[in-house]
């Protein structure tokens, strides 16, 4: 017997008028998940206020205390109780939804934490007097005179005392700490003019300081530069290219990482528009899409991107936190994020990360003393083997020339071409130097003016084919196989029309699809180097990606998988010998071809290591 549902009565419904603090207190559900989205919402009406410092004061994870003291224009007692009032707000006059300029514009924060904590607002505004407001669980309290320089104090206690279920949902006071963080530094990065200062006043007194930001100076790019050194560190800043593109009204500037400074997981992504914070699935897809070919699938790029546009060609009230936006034109900023990145990435050729040069010098490390006598580092009884060597490496004439079939690093003979032409670079000046030896008939290594580079051949050579491959599939297009029988593969109505969107961009790299109605697709050709393919997962793989990121590279992506198989059985293979000619145009091939400082997986394809830092490990500085 089916049970009656308890929101059903056996009487007429009545409709009713919720109350102002239920309405306040349903509002505070959608904008203040957590103290971090209350610390949000301040410190962007700090910024909105025109405050050049702004300090945030927590205690307990913002559970118990957020101070938020800004320098901004302030506001006068007179307008305090409307400041407290629902969709009251200095930001729009309301006659167009779509001209943002500001950070907050629905007039929602302020009276919603009011509603779940206890607030209280003191401010100055320039020629007033200092005055201060409270309001506890909705209650407002009358305006009284406060003491105070200029700018705001905004202090709310005991957040979701009102709502004490809330509460059960919050995390340890750790977690809510560092996601006030991330917040704040995420503010940082989007106005580097502004100072910044968190500081965490858990237990009393004036706590300590956990992320300070001071005001940057200089063009937009230098105090950014400079702002994301001290957000993300300075590894960040030194192996980040600088982004600066435009295309039809939309500008993206910013910072991205070198594919070889990559991450495991995708928290070094910044995504901003018009200096917003956002978590956007079209950007993201984007980011991703531009790194596809240089990164494996467990690897993430590392990234701050700021796009900038008329604000009537994007909607930021889709979300109730304005973490999400809408574009007018969302293809257009993805090609811009994708071409932008891309061109970047080319113009850094064959650089790679400064962490690699770091990860192989930290490598060098003395071993731990062993307990017990002192090691000795000779031989005590040599072998019959290593003696004769010896003998042989001290007689007058063989020399070490008869040794080069017993080690595996050989040291090839410089070619002298005579006296260098005026004006012509010294070899050791180029890039990647000279070569000098060859090293387990793997590595090579080349001698540069400021120290030393050791290459991975295969690695190297490897992702050189593969540029070149790549290249002439550009030039000649995917060659397409016609199926004899079409496949028919039968899809939902939405995932139809989904799919055809892309049609073109599939017809492209040879997979050739039709609509054959109602829902269904036939596919008539497909990629012919892939050989045979299972047509059907094919395209339910392509719908997936394109329901997650708004975008799809498959198909490219089997291909490029392909060209990259073929790459590597056609590159220079592990152990080969080679000549001091052939080592020195490998290296001044990847000194043409860009992304050779990476092989087809992420991986480095060459290790610099200044004199500097060597001798620095023989204790010669």
């Amino acid at each position: 017997m089916a049970q009656a549902s308890p929101n059903i009565s056996e009487n007429q419904p009545v409709i009713r008028q919720l109350d102002e603090g239920t309405i306040n207190r349903i509002a505070a559900g959608e904008v203040v998940e957590r103290p971090a989205s209350a610390v949000k919402e301040l410190v962007e009406n700090a910024i909105d206020a025109g405050a050049r410092r702004i300090e945030v004061a927590i205690a307990d994870g913002g559970k118990t205390l957020i101070r938020v003291t800004d320098d901004g224009c302030g506001i006068t007692a007179e307008q305090l109780p409307l400041a407290l009032s629902r969709h009251a707000t200095s930001k729009i006059d309301g006659s167009d939804l779509l001209d943002i300029h500001s950070f907050g514009f629905r007039g929602e924060a302020l009276p919603s934490l009011g509603a779940v904590g206890r607030l209280t607002i003191t401010s100055r505004a320039a020629g007033g007097d200092a005055a201060q407001i409270s309001v506890t669980g909705g209650a407002m309290g009358p305006v009284k005179p406060a003491a105070l320089n200029q700018g705001t104090v905004v202090e709310l206690r005991d957040l979701f005392y009102a709502t004490p279920a809330r509460l059960k949902f919050l995390r340890t006071d750790r977690a809510e700490t560092q996601a006030i963080g991330d917040v704040v530094k995420r503010l940082a990065m989007a106005e580097p003019f502004i100072g910044f200062t968190l500081r965490d006043v858990s237990g009393g007194g004036e706590g300590r300081v956990t992320f300070r930001a001071d005001p940057e100076s200089g063009d937009l790019f230098d105090a950014l530069h400079g702002r994301l050194a001290r957000v993300l560190g300075a590894e960040f800043a030194e192996n980040a290219l600088k982004i600066d593109a435009e295309r039809e009204g939309f500008m993206l500037t910013g910072y991205a990482a070198l594919p070889t400074y990559s991450r495991g997981s995708a928290v070094a992504q910044f995504l901003f528009v018009n200096g917003r914070p956002v978590k956007d699935k079209l950007l993201i897809g984007a980011l991703r899409g531009a790194y596809f070919d240089f990164l494996s699938r467990d690897r993430h790029p590392a990234a701050a991107l700021f796009v900038e546009c008329d604000p009537h060609k994007v909607d930021v009230n889709v979300h109730p936190a304005k973490s999400e936006v809408r574009f007018r034109d969302p293809g257009m900023v993805r090609g811009l994020i994708v071409s932008a990145l891309r061109h970047a990435l080319a113009e850094a050729g064959h650089r790679a990360s400064t962490t690699v040069a770091g990860a192989t010098l930290g490598a060098f490390r003395p071993e731990p003393v062993q307990p017990g006598p002192a090691r000795v580092y000779q031989m005590d009884r040599p072998s019959q083997s290593a003696l004769t060597q010896s003998y042989r490496a001290q007689a007058p004439e063989p020399g070490f020339a008869e040794m080069a079939q017993s080690y595996s690093a050989r040291v090839e003979e410089v070619i002298e071409t005579g006296a260098e032409a005026p004006g012509e670079t010294p070899i050791e000046a180029l890039p990647l130097g000279a070569a000098r030896a060859q090293v387990h008939e793997n590595y090579i290594v080349a001698q540069t003016e400021t120290g030393m580079v050791i290459v991975d051949q295969h690695a190297a050579h490897e992702r050189l084919v593969y540029e070149k491959l790549k290249r002439q599939m550009a030039e000649n297009g995917v060659a397409a196989q016609a199926l004899l029988i079409p496949e028919i593969v039968e899809l939902s109505e939405g995932d139809c029309a989904r799919i055809m969107e892309v049609a073109g961009d599939l017809q492209r790299f040879g997979l050739g699809i039709e609509p054959f109605g109602g829902g269904a697709v036939a596919v008539r050709e497909t990629p012919a180097i892939l050989g045979e393919v299972n047509a059907r997962a094919m395209v339910l793989d392509i719908l997936d990606e394109l329901a997650d990121l708004g975008d799809s590279q498959t198909v490219q992506a089997r291909i490029e998988a392909i060209l990259s198989r073929v790459a590597c059985h056609g590159s220079i293979r592990s152990g080969r010998r080679m000549r001091a000619e052939e080592m020195n145009a490998l290296l001044r091939e990847m000194e043409a071809t860009p992304h050779s400082g990476q092989c087809n997986h992420g991986r480095p394809t060459y290790v610099e290591l200044k004199l500097s830092d060597i001798e620095r490990l023989f204790g010669r500085t």
